[in-house]
């Protein structure tokens, strides 16, 4: 794993004395709208940065925001955070950042900017696919995994957004009131994971203000906790824009400044920086730990000559590979979730269609036919393919098998326009409006196919869900609802065919008032380049399905505590008056119902767990139980272990995430699993009355497939 050493905190040091002052602001502010200043009189080079988590971005002119190249900055188009996570697998985590890290430096780049760890507090907010999950522990436990897989490519990884980026409306201006506890229980952990476990070289200061502070200028988050209680000795990068003003961010701990605009003189970083300097109202020595630190990741990253001024050795990586694409097929394969899967008109359950004795089916919804890496913001990507739920299918079944397609329902094909980034600093407006007459003959066109196909005892299969003119940056959804008419489409096809699989291709939760009626229901996310195929081989039974949900699926928007008892959305200031009861732990404790559970994933085969063990060993908590396979199909279980805290003198969540594995089994093999938590971790929280954290005297214990199917329960003291 990289890591900054004192031996590159010692070259740093000596290159910061040879620079001038000219040199050091040049380094610490835009000299590209993707890369820092450079000193090549001393063999200081840019900084090339790039987004993004899904993918490096196309190439882009250094002052304009058009495409600079046509073909040679394609690249693999990964799963995104929502479906990193949902594999619930460290390893697949892993790979994912690997891939990034070595397509990354493959592309010249020395920053990747990602992973995002922030926490989805509501289901509308628009970059909730970038993110991993509801939950701190899962979110911190992926994005460490994802980390470390960037940093093996001597590329440096940039957690963000720090912290607590959790709408996109006003998200420049926005005043979120967070209680300490809910802080340092829900926001923060990811990050402090990222930077103690995870080793981050970077981290992103977000463009929000938290407890009247804005982040890029707050000693607090910056300097006390980042630096001062966690020992960050990365560098620190704005948001693009997220700097306001010169002399409140230089006085503390951010290093780079970066926008949007090509005026990169005029940076707060830049000719005004020099101003305050030379008036007395910066220090110059304020600049130099900056620069410092910036230096140092240079060299921990290879990228600064030696004393004898030559080159080091640095990893040049690859890009748009074949193994890529495979390694993201595999991410893409564990990260689809089975929702629900109920016996149909045979009387066995509608999911996997056996192609062996199909002949035809029929696919309805316009996500069959629609690529998504070309929308959603900073997210975008060039991808070298992408493989749509269409082509999946049509490419693994072949020609024995007919396939019809009916568009359903009417949805552009998402092509984000080059000027976007521009204009991301303002609130983006969705564009809704269809025909209604055009809907009504899609829909009746789905439906009487459907029908014929019912009669006949064939498949239907609805492909719908969001698309990037929903899931993006800079917008926020209105509500829960499904786009485009899809749930009156949704509710005539089950009355045509009521054994239709519904699948949808979404990066957030959507309401699914039919939900009762459907037997099943899969859920697919933005699913990288290879998507489509992992789709088909799921459907199809050639995979068995392992995905988990990652966040709580709730039945209507007002059960969200996020606007239920805190607010969200337009206006300058938001209250987090849900404290740490967000998601799950709101539902569970207050016994809300749900549509889908946290945590919750079917698969084709069936799982009992028993022999459970509790018991602390010196510095452990060692949760010990075994795992069976009870079915006739290998598969992979989830097993979840979820703690209680007890003795604390103050109301707490009735249970929270804190240790999973993901065990693959044959049919008939049973296992045990053993689960350790550090004690320092596990029963750590944040106690308001001291003001401080404390350890709890004891805890329940809950073992499950999710925060609601508890298999197993026990106790530690």
């Amino acid at each position: 794993m990289t890591v900054i050493t004192e031996a590159n905190k010692a070259k740093a040091r000596a290159i910061l004395d040879e620079l001038t002052l000219d040199e050091k602001v040049d380094i610490i502010h835009a000299a590209g709208l993707f890369r820092s200043g450079a000193a090549p009189r001393v063999g200081v080079p840019y900084f090339h940065m790039d987004d993004g988590p899904m993918g490096p971005r196309e190439e882009l002119h250094n002052d304009n925001w058009m495409p600079l190249w046509n073909t040679r900055d394609r690249v693999t188009y990964l799963p995104s955070g929502s479906a990193v996570a949902s594999t619930w697998n460290r390893g697949l985590a892993r790979t994912v950042g690997e891939i990034l890290g070595e397509e990354a430096r493959g592309r010249g780049k020395d920053v990747i900017l990602g992973p995002s760890i922030n926490i989805k507090r509501s289901p509308l907010c628009g970059r909730n696919f970038e993110y991993m999950s509801e939950d701190p522990y899962l979110a911190a436990e992926q994005g460490v995994a994802y980390i470390q897989g960037v940093q093996e490519s001597d590329v440096a990884a940039c957690a963000k957004h720090y912290a607590a980026n959790s709408q996109e409306t006003d998200r420049l201006e926005v005043d979120e009131t967070i209680g300490e506890r809910a802080l340092r229980e829900i926001y923060l952990p990811a990050f402090e994971a990222a930077v103690k476990d995870g080793g981050t070289l970077s981290i992103m200061g977000a463009y929000n203000l938290v407890n009247g502070e804005q982040c890029c200028e707050s000693k607090r988050l910056l300097d006390d906790i980042l630096r001062g209680e966690w020992g960050f000795d990365g560098f620190v990068v704005s948001d693009w824009s997220a700097v306001k003003r010169t002399k409140e961010s230089a006085q503390v701990g951010l290093d780079v400044e970066m926008s949007v605009t090509p005026n990169f003189d005029e940076y707060y970083f830049a000719n005004p920086l020099r101003r305050a300097i030379a008036a007395g109202e910066v220090a110059e020595s304020d600049v130099d730990v900056k620069a410092l630190r910036v230096l140092a990741v240079m060299d921990a990253l290879h990228m600064l000559p030696d004393a004898d001024g030559a080159k080091p050795a640095r990893k040049a990586g690859s890009y748009a590979t074949l193994e890529h694409a495979a390694k993201a097929l595999d991410v893409a394969r564990e990260s689809i979730v089975l929702l629900k899967n109920e016996p149909g008109a045979d009387g066995t359950p509608v999911l996997p269609i056996d192609e062996t004795a199909t002949r035809r089916i029929l696919v309805v919804g316009a996500n069959a036919d629609r690529i998504h890496s070309n929308g959603g913001g900073s997210a975008v990507i060039k991808a070298l393919h992408e493989v749509t739920p269409l082509l999946g299918l049509n490419g693994r079944l072949g020609g024995n098998v007919a396939i019809e397609y009916a568009l359903g329902y009417d949805a552009k094909q998402v092509v984000q326009d080059d000027s976007w980034q521009e204009e991301s600093l303002e609130n983006s407006v969705g564009d809704d409006a269809h025909d209604a007459q055009r809907a009504a003959e899609l829909r009746d066109e789905a439906v009487a196919l459907a029908r014929e196909y019912a009669a006949a005892g064939d498949p239907v299969v609805f492909i719908g869900g969001l698309d990037h003119e929903h899931d993006l940056e800079g917008r926020d959804r209105d509500d829960m609802r499904l786009p485009y008419g899809q749930d009156e489409l949704i509710e005539a096809l089950l009355d045509a065919a009521p054994d239709t699989v519904l699948v949808f291709v979404a990066g957030s939760p959507v309401e699914m008032p039919w939900a009762e009626r459907a037997k099943a229901i899969v859920w697919n996310w933005y699913n990288g380049c290879e998507s489509g195929t992992a789709l088909a081989e799921t459907l199809l039974g050639r995979v068995n399905p392992s995905g988990h949900l990652p966040e709580t699926f709730p039945i209507a928007l007002e059960d969200c505590p996020a606007h239920s008892i805190g607010t969200f959305g337009p206006g300058l200031h938001v209250r987090y008056d849900e404290d740490v009861y967000v998601g799950y732990r709101h539902y569970e404790t207050r016994d809300v119902p749900v549509r889908f559970p946290f945590g919750h994933g079917l698969s084709y085969t069936t799982f009992a767990y028993g022999d459970l063990d509790v018991r602390r060993v010196d510095d452990e908590i060692r949760v010990s139980f075994t795992v069976e396979n009870t079915g006739d199909r290998a598969g992979k279980a989830v097993p979840q272990v979820y703690l209680g805290l007890e003795g604390t003198g103050e109301n707490r969540p009735v249970r929270e995430l804190r240790g999973f594995e993901k065990v693959a089994l044959e049919p008939g093999e049973r296992r045990q699993v053993t689960v350790a938590m550090p004690v320092a971790k596990a029963l750590r929280y944040w106690s308001n009355g001291e003001g401080a954290y404390a350890l709890a005297p004891a805890a329940t214990v809950a073992v499950g497939e999710s925060v609601h199917d508890v298999r197993l329960t026990g106790r530690v003291d």
